[in-house]
């Protein structure tokens, strides 16, 4: 049984299909598309189980992707301007070797290498910051200015200065990602409470033991936070980075070159490509965090 709130939803669905058929047909069938999937989800939505909450983001990217191959279809749209689905798919079966080769070149060592070095120099001087309060002080204005400066500022003198390979692409994000990680991590060590700290110190704890045993644990979601926001920052800074110089591979090389042959599909499989490491990395990261910070009323089930 449907309440009355969704009759009414209904009622003023079937109205719009209608007007929009005497518009235009192809209005029409847009309509039915998102009609459509907007009612399988709010069906399945309702039910609030584990596997509701997977299958709707999956059913809604579907009914995106559905909506969008019927827009270029009906309406004639040209691939230079926007490519359907079915064409990018067909374009990333096409070059897969190209593609993982740029995987390789921008992703695994450019964007990840530089994302470990910049993390773990951020927390060795987060931990230094932590002990000596005076660099604590001037560090953290440091970073904030750091972190305001563009990219396409940096990039290409970073670029000149490390040459034309991964090696630049990884500097420029260690620039990107060291600030953020430091910010959140100096926060996270201030974050424990004066009376734990003062616990600590009454058992005769000294400073290491109370860092590890009390202030790192504590800091964890501050540092899991900078962590996540760095997995974007270092994929940004990588593709960005090769717009500026890169060996003939890569995302970014990949990408400013099909544009200039307005081979729109392959650049939309190499943003594919980017989508789908920057959400794994993403989903690697928080999927550590929620095992180490088991604890945190946020990841409590």
């Amino acid at each position: 049984m449907i309440g009355a709130s969704e009759r009414r939803l209904l009622v003023v669905e079937v109205g719009l299909v209608a007007l929009a058929a005497l518009l235009d047909p192809r209005l029409a069938m847009i309509l039915l598309i998102w009609f459509a999937g907007w009612t399988v989800n709010t069906g399945i939505a309702r039910s609030g189980t584990r596997a509701a909450a997977t299958a709707v983001p999956v059913i809604f990217g579907i009914t995106v992707l559905i909506l969008w191959e019927a827009v270029v279809r009906l309406f004639d749209v040209p691939g230079v301007i926007l490519p359907a689905p079915t064409a990018i798919a067909s374009a990333f079966a096409a070059n897969a070797p190209t593609l993982w080769t740029d995987f390789v070149q921008t992703v695994v060592k450019g964007a990840l290498s530089g994302y470990l070095m910049g993390c773990i120099a951020a927390f060795a001087v987060a931990l230094l910051a932590d002990r000596f309060d005076f660099l604590r002080r001037g560090l953290l204005p440091v970073g904030n200015f750091m972190a305001a400066l563009p990219i396409v500022g940096t990039a290409p003198i970073l670029v000149m200065w490390f040459g034309f390979d991964w090696q630049s692409k990884a500097a420029v994000v260690v620039v990107m990602v060291f600030f953020p990680v430091l910010v959140n991590t100096v926060a996270g060590l201030a974050d424990s409470q004066a009376m734990q700290r003062d616990l600590m110190r009454t058992f005769g704890a000294s400073y290491w033991q109370g860092l590890v045993k009390l202030r790192l644990p504590s800091a964890m979601p501050f540092i899991f936070n900078g962590l996540k926001i760095a997995t974007t920052l270092a994929l940004v800074g990588a593709i960005v980075a090769e717009f500026f110089g890169s060996p003939v591979q890569g995302v970014g090389f990949r990408i400013s070159v099909s544009v200039g042959q307005l081979a729109l599909d392959m650049v939309w499989a190499e943003i594919v490509v980017a989508a789908l490491a920057g959400s794994a990395f993403y989903g690697i990261i928080a999927f550590v965090e929620r095992r180490v910070t088991f604890w945190h009323p946020s990841n409590r089930g």
